[in-house]
């Protein structure tokens, strides 16, 4: 099974991804994340920090991440029968480069969910923490293009439209409490999967 990650820049992701894999479930599960460490991933995170890169030619930098992470690390292991969880995942891509590529193309989040429909893996579960872009941007420090809060409301509001079209794979967790609940509100809804 693959469980995703998702919610906008400082909703605690990787912070409940590290307590997943602290936790029990971590000797039983592939914890991974996109943008990935490898090549692909590098060049996103170099167009990340470049204030003039192309929002089309960042997509498909994504696209072509997304795609190695896929073969490299996701199918192998869900071919063994491993759980992976995924700290970001192909939502982040329609939620983020939605926003991006908004006034651009004339329905962005389907354009690139036409990319990824015959690629990717759907997960069976995404965990989507929810946070005010105020707070996001807050806590992310904005540090670069995709973290401030006027572009954290795009991309939130694009999370909902995906949420609304799948409800029953998405779970809603409030990103504003403590990060003890938080965290214990991810690990229950892991169990409840897997049981």
């Amino acid at each position: 099974m693959l469980v995703t990650l998702e919610g906008i820049d400082g909703a605690g992701k990787t912070t409940v991804t590290e307590a997943l894999r602290e936790s029990p479930l971590g000797d039983e599960a592939v914890f991974t994340r996109e943008p990935t460490d490898s090549w692909y991933g590098d060049a996103v995170a170099r167009s990340i920090d470049d204030d003039d890169a192309d929002p089309l030619a960042e997509l498909f930098l994504y696209t072509a991440d997304h795609a190695d992470h896929l073969s490299r690390v996701v199918r192998p292991a869900l071919s063994d029968g491993t759980l992976v969880v995924s700290d970001r995942y192909s939502d982040s891509r329609y939620a983020y480069q939605g926003a991006t590529l908004a006034g651009r193309l004339e329905d962005p989040m389907e354009y690139i969910k036409q990319i990824h429909r015959p690629i990717t893996e759907p997960p069976e579960l995404t965990l989507y923490f929810d946070l005010p872009a105020e707070a996001g941007a807050e806590r992310a420090g904005a540090t670069n293009k995709f973290e401030t809060a006027s572009y954290l409301r795009e991309v939130r509001a694009n999370y909902e439209r995906l949420i609304e079209a799948e409800p029953e794979r998405f779970h809603r967790i409030d990103a504003t409490r403590p990060r003890a609940a938080v965290i214990e509100s991810a690990k229950a809804a892991v169990r409840e999967l897997l049981e």
